[in-house]
Order: structure tokens, then C-alpha cells, then sequence
């Protein structure tokens, strides 16, 4: 049976960079960020003559068809990697989680557990889509080195960084050119929930830095549909999936 996770958020793809922030304690601290999706368009003034009318049409109808062509095969590439991406992230942050335990750092782990679990969903997501355009995906072999629990969440929130600010923001400029409704939607679902983990990583390293941790949240709530991560009470409805916070994850123990 094909995963319909992802079907209901298509009745509200087209308002998602309106949508607020997911509750959390640190929601305040990050505003979260809609990549730039305008389309290039043609300088002010520029004329043709009539004659130019038929070959210009046709010139653009096979470039449009190309562009669009291009968009598509860009996005099948862009899912693969970030599925790949996300299925490596969920089983490092797995890792991640077992070494904070091992060190003593429960809440910590438990974060890491947390968001595991989301990347996970955003895997599932990723490779849901690709079947769904008839795409065959290969199985990944998560390939990383775990440290200690400060160089550990150092590299997740450098992880998590560039997939807010450069890899999400250009895979959901291609889907938009192809217009894949099912992509922008799960490619969405991951780029903002990381603007919520890059905060929730950050707060753990300064908490772990000033001997802190046990100030951190022992409880977690992972959205079932787009992964999104709360560490507080999450409200009545998650802010970028609109999943009932009924059917959230709760995590509070390793």
C-alpha cells in the first residue's frame, strides 16, 4: 500500500510560508525562513517585432518544455539525495542519542532520539513521492563517525544549517519550476521542521557548555505527518502539517 501521509497538506501547499512557527520553548528565539522561489523574468522594455511572433512562440513553447523537463529530472535527483540525507541523519542522530546516554547526558539523548525519529519521517516522506512518479529507491548505507556529545551536536547543527540555507531552499525551487505539488509538499515538511532542530541543537550546546543539561526538556513531541519536533506541549494542531497533536510521537525515555 502507497503511503497517503502527504495527501492532506496539498489543500494547503499553497499558504505554507504564511504559517507560523511550531510551539516549542525556543520558538521564539528563530523565525522560520521561506526560501526564494521567484522566478527570473524578462528586463523591463524589451520589444519584438511581428515577424518575430511565430518563431519566438515556438522558441518558447520547446524552451518552456525543456526547462520543464529539466525542473523534473532535477527533482527526481533531489529527492534521491535527500532521502539519502535524511535516512543518514536519523541513523546518526540514533548514535548520537546512545553516546549522550553513555555520557551521561539523558536529556540530550532524548533530543536526539527525538529527532531521529523526524528524519525518519522525512525519508519516508522523500521516498513516498519518488514511488509515487514511478521512481525505484535503493536502500542507503548511512555512512558517518560519532564523537563525543559536544562535537556531536556541533556537527548537527552544522548539518542542519546547510540544509536550511542552501539544500532545501534549491530543491524546492526545482519542484516549483516542475510544479510537483508532492514534492514541494514533502520537501516543506523537512525544511522547515530543520529550522526547528538547528535551535533545539543550539540550546542543548550551550546548556552542555555552562553545565546546564538538566535545565533542558526530558519530554518530546515528533509530528507523525512532517516530522516537526516539540519540546513542550505541543498545541491542539502542528503548525506545518495541521496533524491533530492526538496522533503525535511522545518521547520521554530511552
Amino acid at each position: 500500500m502507497k503511503n497517503n501521509i502527504l495527501a492532506p497538506a496539498l489543500l494547503a501547499i499553497s499558504a505554507w510560508f504564511l504559517l507560523p512557527a511550531c510551539g516549542s520553548n525556543t520558538e521564539n528565539t528563530t523565525g522560520l525562513q521561506a526560501p526564494d522561489l521567484t522566478r527570473t523574468e524578462a528586463p523591463a522594455g524589451t520589444t519584438k517585432t511581428k515577424e518575430d511572433d511565430d518563431g519566438g512562440e515556438k522558441k518558447s513553447a520547446t524552451t518552456g518544455q525543456n526547462a520543464a523537463t529539466d525542473a523534473k529530472t532535477a527533482t527526481i535527483n533531489n529527492l534521491r539525495a535527500a532521502f539519502a540525507g535524511e535516512t543518514t541523519a536519523s541513523a546518526k542522530y540514533a548514535a548520537y542519542s546512545k553516546k549522550a546516554r553513555e555520557e551521561g547526558f539523558t536529556q540530550i539523548a532524548l533530543l536526539f532520539k527525538a529527532t531521529s525519529a523526524s528524519e525518519k519521517i522525512h525519508a519516508n516522506n522523500h521516498k513516498s513521492v519518488l514511488e509515487d512518479m514511478g521512481e525505484t529507491v535503493a536502500d542507503v548505507n548511512p555512512q558517518y563517525s560519532v564523537k563525543t556529545t559536544k562535537e556531536n551536536l556541533a556537527d548537527a547543527i552544522s548539518g542542519e544549517s546547510y540544509e536550511i540555507a542552501t539544500m532545501y531552499p534549491e530543491f524546492l525551487a526545482a519542484a516549483n519550476t516542475a510544479d510537483n505539488q508532492l514534492a514541494l509538499t514533502s520537501l516543506n515538511y523537512a525544511y522547515r521542521t530543520e529550522q526547528r532542530h538547528k535551535p533545539l541543537y543550539e540550546k542543548a550546546l550551550t546548556a552542555l557548555q555552562n553545565n546546564q543539561v538538566n535545565t533542558l526538556s526530558a519530554e518530546y513531541f515528533v509530528c507523525p505527518t512532517c516530522g516537526n519536533t516539540y519540546d513542550t506541549t505541543p498545541p491542539k494542531r502542528c503548525r506545518i502539517s495541521m496533524t491533530n497533536s492526538e496522533r503525535f510521537v511522545k518521547i520521554n525515555a530511552l
